[in-house]
């Protein structure tokens, strides 16, 4: 999408190895709150690369991002155009409208976004309160399956510009929001599928390149999914018989949902695993496989990765590894029970291609 340049949602994975590499390629970024302003501020990235991209402000974020010169944000209420009037009326202000993906992982239609018919009433009050409303932002829902949303959403964005022209205002940026994902095939290029098609063609509809307009948007798990791998060794087992003499295995994982899989509450994953016996111990020679339960460390019984899955039989010290782990996973863990779910160890690798040279060399084997 050759018109749209990213601006990094900072809370899908606010890792620094992340941010720095996006800082250093060009990209902007999408923060929310106080926190992520001042991360990416200390980080030297300039605030005409930021957008505040949170319609429902705290005021000591709006205090906080106007005494640092940050000058874009979002709004969809009367309210917070009041607030904004009172406490920093030199923001650049983008209108969120609501564009749902009914059948995107997470909706946000229900929290954020004002519908298209209320969009003469918060204009007309921003034109009231003398601010100034530059642009108009969307965001279909995370993971979004539907495509025909997004060409619904840039054509709904198209009837506020032309309204909001006719107030006065000039309108100079599009942010399409975020959804997108980014998984690689095993070729190494990305799984985008006809997204990238159906935007430029509603782009080129209605915001022809000759109107001048701006057009970002908001990707996270695009960039983040796929850098991240999550490693869980087995630390704890036990076996219970049925009455009918089945056997179940229970094993304890060193990460749970109060952890990195908080994205199974979440965000509505079912992260994919798989089995890496330990290099200390001998190779294992039980081929038998069970009905087994995943528990995370913590002392909450509710704290089940996964119930009732075939495993083969594990030991402790093997480990389950768990790949496209980098989107809102440690991102929203906490430290429950004083387990350090939010600073795990790391490991940085860095790859000059996204597949491994041997693997793809016998992918194109076996398609010749």
């Amino acid at each position: 999408m050759p018109r749209v340049v990213p601006f990094y949602a900072v809370k899908c994975n606010p890792e620094p190895g992340i941010l720095k590499l996006l800082n250093a390629l060009g990209a902007g970024f999408d923060c929310a709150s106080k926190g992520e302003l001042d991360m990416m501020l200390r980080m030297g990235v300039s605030p005409n690369r930021i957008i505040f991209a949170h319609p429902c402000k705290r005021a000591s974020d709006i205090r906080y991002a106007r005494e640092h010169n940050v000058q874009y944000t979002t709004f969809d209420t009367v309210s917070e155009l009041h607030k904004i009037a009172q406490m920093n009326p030199d923001f650049k202000c983008v209108l969120r409208i609501r564009a749902d993906d009914p059948d995107a992982r997470v909706p946000l239609g229900l929290k954020y976004g004002a519908e298209v018919s209320e969009a003469g009433v918060l204009l007309r009050t921003a034109k009231e309160l003398g601010l100034s409303v530059v642009g108009v932002s969307f965001h279909v829902g995370s993971a979004c399956q539907n495509l025909s949303t997004f060409s619904g959403a840039i054509e709904n964005a198209r009837k506020v510009f032309d309204e909001a022209g006719t107030l006065g205002f000039n309108m100079e940026l599009l942010d399409i929001g975020g959804g997108f994902t980014g998984h690689f095939d095993e070729c190494g290029n990305v799984m985008f599928g006809e997204i990238a098609n159906t935007i430029n063609a509603a782009l080129a509809t209605n915001f022809p390149p000759e109107m001048g307009v701006r057009v970002i948007a908001e990707p996270g798990r695009y960039f983040a999914e796929t850098s991240s791998t999550l490693l869980t060794p087995v630390y704890g087992q036990r076996d219970r018989t049925a009455a009918d003499g089945t056997v179940k295995k229970d094993y304890w994982l060193t990460d749970g949902l109060y952890g990195s899989f908080n994205c199974i509450l979440y965000d509505g994953q079912n992260p994919a695993y798989k089995v890496v016996r330990s290099p200390l111990m001998s190779e294992s020679t039980d081929s038998r496989t069970f009905l087994s339960t995943l528990w995370g460390p913590t002392c909450d019984s509710a704290d089940c990765v996964y119930k009732d899955v075939s495993l083969p039989v594990l030991r402790n010290g093997d480990w389950l590894m768990w790949n496209n782990a980098g989107a809102y996973t440690v991102a929203g863990a906490c430290d429950f029970n004083g387990i350090e779910f939010t600073t795990p160890g790391k490991l940085y690798v860095w790859s000059d291609s996204a597949v491994d040279a041997e693997e793809a060399a016998d992918e194109q084997v076996m398609n010749a």
